[in-house]
């Protein structure tokens, strides 16, 4: 099942879809369902971070002696997203007391193996925000059920060890897998041509307002930052350029608003500090000695060069500068904003560049 909100002008609507750490988490509650009670609940309902409340059909459902998996097949929308039609199954099994919530990366799910990324070394390559939906999933449900969370649950996609040579896994020391993905739940239509329609109609939508004031975000987590810093903008001031930075840049260029805030994370905006003006990964990569280049130029030892230029991840080369007390964030929101700067060719537009880490924190503001 997947939404059809997010229609634009001049073309059909384009269907979201969704995530597999939603997947992953509708599919863990029906097992862990059907475990408890002896049925699996199908269609299976989750409530994502947002609020939304999808429904989702079992294509896979297994019970046993102390055991139970549910399977679910990915909708990824109208997203050419490898993992469509992906079958992503949850299995949960009952753990001794005080053992916890524990992940396992089952077939096709990968291990993290290299620092830098959000899940430590030797974990399933499960993020942050599924893990926590998971996690809430069981401890709600055992909670009913008068009982422990003590679980162990492993997350497979038999296709996924094929479909991770698609992906920057293996590059990344994403061994054997697929990650399980997602902040928001939503996977958003990824249309280059109709979502830079929706940038510019945004825009549109701005101006006719009287706007003198837009926050161009690369994603959920740095609008709800943006959202802290200038709680006085109306929703519409919200852009969710995604990606795509040009598209947002070189429209205000010809169709000015008096100000626009650059948003999002660090790794994105390293690249649009490098004049990267699409920020997809398949079509831009983080330059890491252009990094140790501006961590040296900030005050970090010549000696620890190599480490940053070595780095796996920008996450990585972050946390390396900080170890050794120097700030990469800020002359790369600096540099972010020479880049946005120079694709407005002179419009008589103010920018500001908010970087905020995955947490939303807020890492650097220029002025």
């Amino acid at each position: 099942m997947a939404d059809n909100d997010n229609s634009v002008d001049n073309g059909p609507p384009l269907r979201r879809g969704w995530t597999t750490g939603a997947c992953a988490t509708a599919a863990a509650k029906a097992a862990l369902t059907a475990l408890l009670t002896g049925e699996f609940p199908d269609p299976v309902s989750i409530t994502l971070p947002k609020g939304q409340q999808p429904e989702f059909t079992l294509a896979f459902e297994s019970l046993g002696d102390g055991y139970a998996s549910a399977g679910i097949i990915k909708d990824a929308g109208d997203d050419p997203d490898v993992t469509h039609g992906a079958t992503v199954i949850a299995s949960v099994r009952l753990l001794p007391p005080d053992s916890g919530v524990c992940f396992l990366a089952g077939d096709g799910v990968g291990t993290v193996t290299l620092a830098g990324l959000p899940v430590a070394v030797g974990e399933p390559a499960i993020n942050p925000v599924p893990r926590r939906m998971i996690r809430g999933v069981v401890e709600e449900l055992c909670f009913e059920h008068d009982l422990p969370a003590d679980l162990e649950v492993t997350i497979s996609i038999p296709e996924g060890k094929a479909l991770a040579q698609k992906t920057w896994n293996p590059r990344l020391g994403i061994v054997d897998g697929l990650s399980i993905l997602g902040t928001t739940g939503i996977v958003q239509p990824f249309s280059c041509s109709a979502w830079i329609h929706s940038i510019h109609r945004g825009v549109d939508v701005a101006r006719a307002a009287g706007l003198t004031h837009v926050i161009g975000t690369t994603g959920s987590t740095s609008e709800d930052a943006a959202r802290v810093v200038y709680s006085d903008l109306p929703d519409i001031a919200m852009l969710d350029m995604g990606d795509f930075a040009g598209g947002l840049l070189k429209y205000l260029r010809k169709h000015p608003i008096p100000r626009v805030t650059i948003a999002g994370g660090f790794a994105k905006l390293a690249k649009l500090a490098r004049g990267a003006l699409d920020l997809h990964s398949s079509r831009s990569q983080v330059d890491m000695q252009f990094l140790s280049e501006i961590a040296v130029d900030a005050g970090l030892n010549q000696s620890l060069k190599d480490r940053i230029q070595n780095a796996n991840t920008a996450k990585e080369a972050l946390e390396i500068a900080h170890q050794n007390k120097v700030d990469l964030a800020a002359p790369i929101a600096e540099k972010a904003r020479e880049t946005a700067l120079a694709t407005l060719r002179g419009a008589s537009i103010d920018v500001d560049v908010i970087i905020v880490d995955r947490e939303g924190k807020i890492l650097a503001r220029t002025p």
